[in-house]
C-alpha cells in the first residue's frame, strides 16, 4: 500500500486485512459496524457498516465519514 501512512507502507494489498474492528450492531439485526475499512488507492480508513444480502451472497459495504448519510456503498458478491 503505497498510499498508506501506517504500518501497512510498502505492504502488498494482495491478502492485506483492509476490515479492523467490525462487531455485530447491539441495535439493528444482521448489521455488523463499529470498524473500519482501508481504502488501499488512497490510505484513508473509513467507518464501515456491513449488511448481508441476497442470503448471504452478496455485502453491502458502507464505507463513511462521521455518520453513514455521509458514505457510499458498494456490494461485494461472494466467490463461488
Amino acid at each position: 500500500c503505497d498510499a498508506c501512512t501506517d504500518a501497512r507502507k510498502g505492504q502488498p494489498i494482495v491478502g492485506m486485512a483492509i476490515l479492523e474492528g467490525v462487531s455485530k450492531s447491539a441495535t439493528e439485526e444482521s448489521v455488523w459496524d463499529g470498524g473500519s475499512i482501508l481504502d488501499p488507492n488512497n490510505g484513508k480508513t473509513y467507518k464501515v457498516r456491513l449488511s448481508p444480502k441476497s442470503g448471504g451472497k452478496a455485502l453491502d459495504v458502507r464505507g463513511y465519514i462521521g455518520m453513514p448519510l455521509l458514505g457510499r456503498t458498494q456490494t461485494w458478491q461472494r466467490a463461488e
